[in-house]
This record gives C-alpha cells, sequence and structure tokens, in this order.
C-alpha cells in the first residue's frame, strides 16, 4: 500500500514528521522574524490584526509562502537524490501543495473570524441606537467577508480536484505494484477482489478521511493562539469558577471527555466490521462459482451463507445504537456548550456581540479539530476493516524480493498514455 508510492515509506515518513517539527520550531524560533533580511518582517507586537483579503498578502503571509517552497525544495531534493521513486513528483510534490492549500483555507477562516469581531460590535451598535452609519459603509463591511469566502471557497475547489488525483495515482501505484506480482498473488482467495475493490475503498476512505486529520490539526494550530487571547474576555467557568487559561482547559477537556466516551463505545466495531467483510466474500465468493459451475451456489449452500450474513450485520446494528447514543448525545450537547462556559460573562456584561461570535467560532474550530476521531469513528472503522484485508494480502510478499515495476512503464502512465499507444517491447 505504502511502498508502491513512497520512497522507502518508514523512513519517508520518519523523516517527513522530524524535518516538518524542525521547520516549525525555526520558524518560531527565528524563521518568522529572519523575513525582515529580505523585507518582509512580521507584524510588530500590538498590531491590530489586518481586516479583509489583504492579510492574504501582506509582508508575513509572503515570507511563510517563501519560508514553505524553501522547506519543501529541499526535502524534495534530498528525497530525490537519496531514494529516487518513480511516483516522488505526487508523493512528495503533490503533497506538499495539497498540505499549502489546506493551511491556506484554514488561514482564510481565521481572517473571517478576525472579521466578526469589529463588524459584529459595528452592528451591536447599529441596533442599539448608539452608532451611526451610511450604506455604503454597511456594505464595505460585508464586502470584506464576501472576498474571503471567494477566495476560500474556490481554494478549496482547486485542493478537492488535485485531491481527487493524487489518491488515484496512488491507488494506479498500488495496482501496478500488486500486478506486477500477480503471479504470486493469483492463487489467494479473493485476489482479484483485494487489487481491484479494497485499493478502490482505501483510496477513497483515505481521500476524505486524510484531508480532514491533516485540516483539524491546521486548524487547531492556528485557532488556539486565537483562543488564547480572545479569553481575555472570560474571567470564570461555571461551576470550576476562576482557573488559569479557561476557554482553552474547557475545550480539551470537553474533547477528551467526548473522544474517550466514543471510542468506549466503539471499541467492538472493527473487528465487528472486519466479520462482516469476511462472510460477505464467503457468499459473494459461492454466488461467483456458481456462474460456471451448477453444482455450486445450491439453494441450501447460499440460503446458510447468507444466513451468517444476516446474522453478522443484526450484531453490527445491535451495537451500534449505544455507540449512536452516546455519540448524537455528545454531538447535540456539543451545540450549547460554549453558550453554558460563557453565561457568566454574559450575564455579567464583560463581552460585546462581536467578542461573542468571535468566540463561539474560534472555540468550534478548536472543539471540532479535537473531535476528529469522535467525528470519523465510523469512517476509521472501515479503513481498518480495509487495512487488515490488503495488510493480510500483502503478507505473501513479505521477506522476498519483489520485482522492480517497469520503470518505462511507470512513466507512461503517468504521462497518461493509454496501453495501446504504448509501443512493443
Amino acid at each position: 500500500m505504502f511502498v508502491s508510492f513512497f520512497p522507502q515509506p518508514k523512513l519517508f515518513f520518519t523523516s517527513a514528521a522530524v524535518w516538518s517539527l524542525a521547520a516549525i520550531l525555526f520558524w518560531f524560533f527565528g524563521g518568522e522574524q529572519l523575513g525582515a533580511v529580505f523585507g518582509l518582517p512580521p507584524a510588530a507586537a500590538g498590531t491590530p490584526p489586518i481586516i479583509g483579503i489583504a492579510v492574504l498578502w501582506s509582508k508575513p503571509f509572503l515570507w511563510f509562502y517563501i519560508y514553505f517552497v524553501a522547506c519543501v525544495a529541499i526535502f524534495y531534493a534530498f528525497w530525490s537524490w537519496y531514494a529516487p521513486h518513480p511516483w516522488q513528483n505526487w508523493s512528495i510534490l503533490m503533497t506538499a501543495v495539497i498540505l499549502f492549500f489546506i493551511y491556506f483555507n484554514v488561514q482564510v477562516s481565521v481572517a473571517v473570524n478576525n472579521w466578526y469581531g469589529p463588524f459584529f460590535d459595528y452592528v451591536q451598535g447599529l441596533m442599539s441606537g448608539t452608532g451611526k452609519s451610511t450604506d455604503s459603509e454597511f456594505y464595505i463591511g460585508l464586502a470584506d467577508f464576501s472576498w474571503l469566502a471567494l477566495v476560500g471557497m474556490n481554494v478549496q475547489v482547486v485542493n478537492a480536484f488535485i485531491v481527487s488525483h493524487w489518491i488515484f495515482r496512488w491507488r494506479t501505484a498500488m495496482n501496478d505494484y500488486f500486478m506486477a506480482n500477480w503471479g504470486r498473488l493469483r492463487h489467494i482467495e479473493g485476489a482479484s477482489q483485494r487489487i481491484q475493490e479494497d485499493t478502490m475503498r482505501f483510496s477513497q476512505i483515505m481521500e476524505d478521511l486524510g484531508s480532514t486529520f491533516v485540516q483539524s490539526i491546521m486548524t487547531l494550530i492556528a485557532f488556539l493562539p486565537v483562543l488564547i487571547q480572545l479569553q481575555a474576555h472570560i474571567t470564570e467557568l461555571p461551576i470550576v469558577g476562576a482557573i488559569p487559561q479557561p476557554l482553552v482547559v474547557a475545550a480539551l477537556g470537553w474533547c477528551l471527555f467526548g473522544t474517550i466516551s466514543v471510542m468506549v463505545a466503539g471499541l467492538k466495531l472493527p473487528g465487528l466490521q472486519f466479520r462482516n467483510q469476511r462472510v460477505e466474500a464467503a457468499y459473494r465468493k459461492e454466488l461467483v462459482y456458481g456462474e460456471d459451475h451448477a453444482d455450486r451456489a445450491q439453494p441450501a449452500t447460499t440460503a446458510q451463507l447468507f444466513a451468517n450474513v444476516r446474522r453478522n450485520y443484526f450484531k453490527l446494528y445491535f451495537h451500534y445504537i449505544y455507540f449512536n447514543v452516546v455519540r448524537y448525545t455528545y454531538l447535540q450537547a456539543d451545540n450549547i456548550f460554549s453558550l453554558l462556559i460563557l453565561g457568566p460573562s454574559l450575564v455579567a456584561h464583560k463581552i460585546t456581540f462581536g467578542a461573542l461570535n468571535q468566540i463561539s467560532n474560534a472555540f468550534g474550530k478548536v472543539t471540532n479539530s479535537l473531535q476528529f476521531l469522535l467525528n470519523s469513528w465510523s469512517t476509521i472503522v472501515e479503513l481498518q476493516s480495509v487495512h487488515k484485508r490488503l495488510r493480510a494480502f500483502e503478507a505473501t510478499l513479505q521477506g522476498e524480493q519483489l520485482p522492480i515495476i517497469d520503470q518505462h512503464y511507470l512513466e507512461r502512465e503517468q504521462a497518461g498514455m493509454r496501453p495501446e499507444d504504448q509501443p512493443a517491447s
């Protein structure tokens, strides 16, 4: 699943994590200030944030774009020299493009959150009659949001298109790798299903789950400082009272409670899903044999196999009852949790309408990021099931020297040539 698309996967992912951590640490401990050497200094301390679309091409942002490209170029150059791989342009460069677009959209969300404060304070002034404005000023304020939303939406569309192609390239790499070893895999039960269906499902799940996971991490990194800054308006929490970092503690505690609750409720689901796939495969296999052999797929046999399918599904449905009760109860409570913790400050008139919207939005972003496991548990269960089957399938090849996939074939495949266009060997 991985060696077909990534160079030396274990070392590659380890080096990517170490290099990313080093780049992040260097950025926060000197790299951000290094932009001043090139005329792109960071914003001065205490400077109000830039409101609107202009923040995305401000000097601090331009310096980050350059820094990101430099880090990716160094990483790509190393792996191109150390372990060249036919899919390195997609597995490294296009991965970096996807990560950048996700980061960019997160920053658009931060810019929108910064817009909430002054605009909704302005709206509060209009509603209470304490502020004066013209129609043009009101629509100019809305235009700031409209430009941010328009750019964010289009970047998200482009990124979704690139992610879809990136995932299909990964599936193509897996398909080529398995077909290069087809002579040793064809005798395994369900080999055709593993190569065609499971690689397809693995790719589709990774497309959704991978993007969501990365976006959750980047959203958490971007909005946690925003939440820390905004909690200056909050002095105490209900029941707990006054504590340091109240919003951060509330977000972490609430998400930890929800994640543990859902994980405990869903402990049995991965094994049940895996067993479901096994009985489904047994039933399907007998039907396939029945297409070519009159003595196969007899009513008594298929009835027994389908009874196994029914029994497993009914068991799965039962366990999903209490899992969904826990999950949906928590998600419904999550809709009002931010208002619960802001209650004392609202009653004491300590926050304005703009600050309320900023805090609620930032708190929601942070908690949604921390709730990744909770929101994606069903998808993770399905991924675990597919991963188990593919790992069992690959076990046949472990410990053996695998043939190298023809380099020219992969180059033609990446170039989009059809099989009939390829020259005869």
